[in-house]
């Protein structure tokens, strides 16, 4: 009997890096007290994460583009992040903003879709609950993994057996100065 080899999986991740960062970083504040201290991600680590933890060949990070950033750029493209970016504009106080929604369900829908067997998903944004559903009925719906459970969307409760949560990964993947 001739053993046939099973061929892996190909993984993608599409990661909202706005979500990342704020569901990481930002202090989260009940009754004027801290319920969840931010910390500070280290990407390079990150990346290897979803390698090992995922098996995820290409980590697409989409972001809003500044120039001033392009040091920043540089090093993520070094530690393996397929950088899409996104126009910014300055919202009502001044601050630049860069929302990818749009371009990360273009992506995995459309773009990639054919080039992956299972997503990952990096956000714990509600607004992607129609591409999870689709993606889910496809089969090709790996794990959404979730910043913080303080920044998760409700509409994120039917999809249990795909979530993942950033913060049990804090002492791993945190940067160390």
């Amino acid at each position: 009997m001739i053993k046939v080899k099973k061929k892996k999986p190909v993984v993608y991740a599409f990661i909202d890096s706005q979500n990342l960062n704020l569901g990481t970083s930002k202090n989260i504040y009940k009754n004027r007290k801290v319920i969840y201290r931010g910390w500070k991600l280290d990407f390079q680590k990150f990346r290897q994460y979803l390698f090992d933890k995922f098996r995820v060949e290409k980590a697409f990070l989409f972001i809003g583009y500044l120039e001033k950033n392009e040091k920043l750029y540089a090093h993520l493209r070094r530690y393996g992040f397929q950088l899409i970016f996104k126009p910014t504009v300055k919202n009502n106080d001044g601050k630049p903003k860069g929302n990818v929604d749009a371009e990360i369900v273009l992506h995995a829908a459309a773009i990639e879709h054919n080039n992956y067997d299972k997503a990952v998903f990096v956000s714990g944004d509600g607004d992607f609950y129609c591409l999870y559903r689709y993606l889910k009925e496809k089969g090709k719906l790996g794990k959404i993994i979730v910043p913080n459970r303080k920044s998760e969307s409700s509409l994120l409760r039917s999809f249990q057996n795909h979530k993942v949560f950033l913060i049990r990964e804090k002492e791993r993947l945190i940067l160390k100065k």
